[in-house]
């Protein structure tokens, strides 16, 4: 029986009854589905993006790569902060809601069985092909080897740095993470890397040479190079998007060595979330927002933060409790020390309770953390917003936080970090910090 959505109201409540964190390993359901809709080898060039951090930068760097080249660009990425049209973008912009559900339509006939990921993937594709991109850059969900994204055809494959994550999924060690990640690289198409581990790096070399596929190893961006990103970790990021793009040019019919478009494709790359200074308003200090949710990410956090020279007036943090938060969050309140810190209750159901990470906190410090509780009626910090689209929690979070940093003279932010899910709190209720002309202008402020 055939199965028709109406509008994106529909396919939202088909996305919700999905279950966002639900998984099935397995690729068999993803090619059936490419195969039924013509979409194993897509009618355009197409890089998968794998690893743990620096995926979403780096897929965001050689999306404004393309576009200054003058490409029709698709970009699939995970997850979004306030609507799943966040995920798919065309030329740099949301495919509008309104052309969704005759392609979701196609994709629900096609393959009913599909997980939320797999289900918006399959989408994805089918946008970009009904747009006519050249090429499209799809970022991995989780692990390589039966992510949804390596059941399409890739014409370059580009590793962002391996980590420790999802070891109840991906296996307890990092070689055991890495293998699963290079298990993506599946023919001899082109591999860049950025530089990895030791483990990662054997596990990338095997895979490479059993499929006799090339592996280019990414140097760091030059540092004279102006990026859209800010953090000394972006440079190494830039850096592979650079080697990924001089693989695609060539693919393409451009110049890979065409400096100037170079230099504005990496000044003009944006994603939110990353490193990202808001500017102050008439409600809110000025913010450092960055999705620091491991000890890799928190190492570049706490790294571009010592370089900045200064200190956050205060820091509202929450994370997913099966992340290895202990570590990370040990490495920021060391390099906060004193600086007092928020914790919110996370709505999410994989969250760390809020009093964990408060007593992890204060158990070896002083006792400058304090878990954020939950009252049925706490104001917004900004009476004009929607108080109904805020989680209670973090809005008094950030009213704590915003009195700290508004009797702080040095005018220094806010800092929100902890999970990228924590930033989508925030952002329901602040869409316009999605805007990368308010992120723009907040990197002007803190140059």
């Amino acid at each position: 029986m055939s199965q028709h959505f109406n509008d994106f109201t529909q396919i939202e409540r088909h996305l919700d009854s999905l279950g966002l964190f639900h998984m099935d390993m397995g690729l068999h359901r993803m090619r059936c589905a490419l195969s039924a809709l013509g979409l194993a080898r897509p009618p355009f060039v197409t890089v998968q993006i794998l690893g743990t951090n620096g995926k979403g930068s780096t897929a965001a760097f050689l999306s404004s790569l393309c576009a200054a080249h003058g490409l029709r660009t698709g970009l699939y990425t995970s997850p979004h902060f306030v609507s799943p049209t966040e995920r798919i973008r065309v030329d740099g912009q949301p495919w509008p809601q309104e052309l969704w559900a005759p392609q979701a339509s196609k994709v629900m006939n096609a393959a009913p069985d599909l997980t939320y990921f797999e289900f918006l993937t399959v989408l994805g594709l089918l946008a970009f092909a009904q747009e006519q991109v050249d090429v499209a850059i799809l970022e991995a969900g989780l692990g390589g080897s039966h992510d949804a994204t390596t059941a399409v055809s890739a014409d370059v494959l580009c590793f962002a740095p391996i980590a420790m994550d999802h070891k109840d999924v991906l296996g307890p060690t990092l070689a055991a993470i890495a293998a699963d990640k290079a298990g993506a690289i599946r023919s001899a198409a082109p591999v860049c890397s950025a530089r990895q581990f030791p483990q990662a790096a054997r596990a990338l070399e095997a895979a490479a040479q059993a499929q006799k596929a090339a592996l280019i190893w990414a140097d760091a961006a030059n540092a004279s190079l102006e990026l859209g990103l800010l953090g000394p970790h972006q440079k190494n990021n830039a850096g592979l998007a650079l080697a990924c793009w001089q693989q695609l040019a060539l693919m393409l019919d451009k110049n890979p060595y065409d400096l100037q478009l170079q230099r504005q494709g990496l000044a003009q790359a944006f994603i939110p979330g990353r490193m990202q200074y808001v500017p102050a308003t008439d409600s809110l200090p000025p913010l450092l927002l960055d999705g620091a949710h491991n000890p890799h990410g928190m190492a570049a956090l706490t790294k571009a933060l010592q370089q900045a020279g200064h200190q956050p007036a205060a820091a509202v943090f929450s994370c997913l409790g099966d992340k290895d938060w202990q570590t990370a969050a040990g490495m920021l309140k060391k390099q906060l020390g004193a600086v007092p810190i928020f914790v919110p209750t996370l709505h999410n159901p994989r969250a760390a309770r809020a009093e964990d990470i408060v007593r992890f906190f204060n158990a070896t410090s002083p006792a400058t953390v304090q878990a954020v509780p939950e009252p049925q009626n706490a104001p917004a910090p900004d009476p004009q917003a929607a108080q109904s689209t805020l989680p209670p929690s973090l809005a008094q979070a950030l009213a704590q936080a915003t009195a700290i940093a508004r009797s702080n003279a040095k005018g220094q932010p806010v800092l929100i970090t902890g999970s990228l899910y924590l930033l989508a709190e925030f952002f329901s209720l602040y869409p316009a910090c999605l805007s990368p002309a308010v992120s723009a202008q907040g990197r002007k402020a803190h140059e």
